[in-house]
């Protein structure tokens, strides 16, 4: 499984970014799917999460939104009210499972991005 994200960028508080990821091989395959990110001198976090059957989990509820368009295997984050904070490199996770667990924790990933930088600036 390969993942790819894109649609990084740099935007002032309060603007908006569509963050994709495209997956490789996970066609017609039950997985969980999710959004970490990380700042400089900080663990890697969980930011959002989704399943095969549409549950989701999100950190921080509100600004965020995970999606999943299956047809196309590709995993969506749309943030909102952008503040200086979520300035992080964001990435990209994916297990191969049957699962109604949306997890947040970084080891329940097999698959991982590489990552799109993600800079607010005030």
């Amino acid at each position: 499984v390969q993942l790819v994200e894109s649609g990084g960028g740099s935007v002032k508080t309060g603007g908006s970014l569509r963050l994709s990821c495209a997956a490789s091989e996970l066609t017609n395959r039950p997985n969980r799917m999710a959004w970490f990110r990380r700042t400089l001198g900080k663990e890697r976090e969980g930011v959002a999460a989704i399943t095969s059957d549409g549950v989701t989990k999100y950190a921080d509820q509100g600004r965020f939104t995970i999606s999943k368009d299956n047809a196309k295997d590709t995993l969506y984050l749309d943030m909102r009210s952008l503040i200086p904070e979520d300035t992080a490199i964001y990435y990209c996770a994916a297990r191969d499972v049957r699962t109604s667990f949306a997890s947040l924790n970084s080891q329940d990933y097999d698959y991982w991005g590489p990552g799109t930088q993600v800079t607010v600036s005030s």
